[in-house]
């Protein structure tokens, strides 16, 4: 595949230069995302509510799941609020519960929902129930009645990444927030091609330390070939605000009812229905660039602002949550499916090994309650340019670094700044420059910025790193090509791929552009340390 498919709808194209979401787009400042959550064989899960805050400064009275117990907040490199990651604080989604392949583990879940709202109960598709206590008998699986419990006594038996939500009057629970994920890791660790430890050496720019290992594991799988270098958790639904208003008038009219009693329930129509709000990770755009335990959302702890170096595997844990499907599109590239529900998707055996057989997507689309582990790669190939800046006439010994490609025509030097560039390209310029030539790719000069992006989402190089202009001009050339800069020299200088709904609707919040399932995809030179911790 190439990794270079610049993959848009003809219908996008006016809403993206909007955007700034130009083939390279260069972003300030920082920002963190990774796949947290809280590890452990016996948690503990209270249904409680609480209000959600949306771009619009609208506060949502909906229901989630806490961690009440049990829990130990994980990757140990994130930190969560000084209170903890099972600290009883309600959230949507409810917390990522992540355990070990084949282990035995339990949630118990309390009912501190309103007395009106009745029982509720979770289901956990994908996993086997080996068993249950306490709790009454419902529809689907046992049921927990208003300020009681039941607990779930489980296994996965495959890792890969599943959903789990409520299984009582789903159409209403699921809508006011009562779903999560949960990662099952693979027992065995994979130590094949491509599997870093967390120690590999990488390139570490003067001033800065090695980056942290903010992975869950070294795989996705119990097979070599799902290994991958940085994860990140995507939950994609939707909200209607009727419905949620509905809900919080007849839960105000029938405070202190008594459970069971008649006219002690809700009766909340769900039909017609016309969500407003689109998120994921329970955040509308831009707060789900914001970083994960984020002050200001203490109900929506979970961002969605992914980052990564050119090269890098990056695993894609994507949940379909709510009711709607949701057809979400990765720029820059195809996902290539590893596995859904679980279920590592393989061919036949080659040479002792499973070759992967999954899809190569061009959009991911959520089905409610389907799940799905896919690798996205970004590595510069087929740019025909340069994106590092090269230039063999420059005074900064950065300019002037070699490109010894290994077998697939990559960079095979790991310690280097240009790391997995394409070699092909290797000092070819962008447009018009001191040692550049037709023959060699150029000349070419970019558009008006003010036509081509607009405000701080586009800072005018088409170059990969903050210096990396500074490189390709020479010691007198400090300006971009555009004449135009947005960002610090010193700053994060990376290429921006917007990852969005291709439901248009689905990319505004309240029909307000930009908003709803909209982030960014952070491509960083290796001259940028990518901090995911809070």
């Amino acid at each position: 595949m190439s990794a270079m498919t610049m993959k848009k709808a003809t219908s996008m194209n006016q809403l993206l230069s909007i955007a700034g979401t130009a083939a390279a787009m260069l972003l300030f400042g920082s920002a963190q995302a990774a796949a947290p959550g809280v590890t452990g064989t016996s948690f503990g899960l209270t249904a409680s509510p609480a209000y959600i805050s949306q771009p619009d400064g609208q506060s949502v009275y909906s229901w989630g799941y806490a961690c009440s117990s049990g829990g130990t907040a994980a990757p140990s490199t994130i930190a969560p609020p000084t209170a903890g990651a099972c600290s009883g604080v309600m959230q949507i989604p409810g917390p990522t519960l992540i355990v070990t392949e084949n282990t035995a583990f339990s949630v118990t879940l309390t009912n501190n929902l309103p007395t009106a709202a009745g029982n509720t109960s979770i289901l956990f598709p994908g996993l086997t129930v080996t068993g249950t206590s306490s709790g009454t008998r419902g529809l689907l699986t046992q049921e927990a009645a208003p300020g009681t419990s039941v607990t779930y006594n489980l296994i996965a038996s495959s890792a890969g990444t599943r959903a789990y939500y409520s299984g009582t009057q789903g159409d209403l629970q699921v809508e006011m927030g009562l779903y999560g994920a949960i990662i099952v890791l693979p027992a065995t660790a994979q130590t094949g091609t491509g599997c870093h430890s967390g120690t590999v050496a990488h390139y570490v720019a003067p001033g800065n330390t090695a980056e942290a290992d903010f992975r869950l594991a070294a795989s996705a799988y119990d097979n070599p070939r799902t290994c991958y270098d940085r994860e990140y958790m995507f939950q994609f639904s939707e909200m209607d605000p009727n419905i949620h208003e509905t809900a919080l008038a007849q839960v105000t009219a029938k405070t202190g009812c008594v459970a069971g009693a008649a006219g002690c329930s809700l009766e909340v129509p769900t039909e017609p229905y016309h969500p407003a709000y689109f998120m994921i990770n329970g955040r509308s755009m831009p707060d789900d660039m914001d970083s994960n335990y984020a002050a200001q959302y203490p109900h929506q702890p979970y961002n969605g602002n992914p980052h990564m170096h050119p090269g890098e595997l990056v695993l894609l844990r994507i949940i379909g949550q709510g009711r709607w499907q949701h057809p979400f599109h990765e720029h820059g590239n195809h996902v290539r499916i590893l596995g859904r529900d679980g279920n590592l998707i393989l061919a036949s055996a080659t040479a002792g090994e499973q070759n992967l057989a999954g899809p190569l997507l061009f959009t991911t689309t959520t089905t409610p309650g389907l799940a799905m582990d896919g690798i996205f790669q970004w590595t510069g190939k087929g740019l025909n340019w340069d994106a590092y800046g090269h230039n063999p006439a420059s005074a900064d010994v950065l300019a002037k670094l070699a490109c010894t490609p290994d077998a697939n025509g990559y960079n095979s030097v790991t310690t280097a700044l240009n790391y997995y560039e394409w070699c092909q390209d290797h000092n070819k310029p962008m447009q018009a420059l001191p040692f550049g030539d037709i023959a060699a790719g150029g000349p070419m000069t970019l558009p008006d910025p003010n036509i081509f992006a607009n405000g701080p989402w586009y800072g005018g190089s088409p170059y990969l790193g903050p210096n990396a202009t500074t490189r390709s001009t020479g010691p007198t050339g400090t300006t971009p090509p555009s004449g135009t800069i947005a960002n610090s020299p010193t700053g994060e200088a990376g290429f921006a791929f917007m990852w969005h709904s291709h439901n248009e609707r689905e990319i505004t919040t309240n029909n307000i552009f930009p908003g709803g399932m909209l982030m960014m995809m952070l491509v960083d030179s290796r001259e940028f340390q990518i901090d995911e911790s809070n």
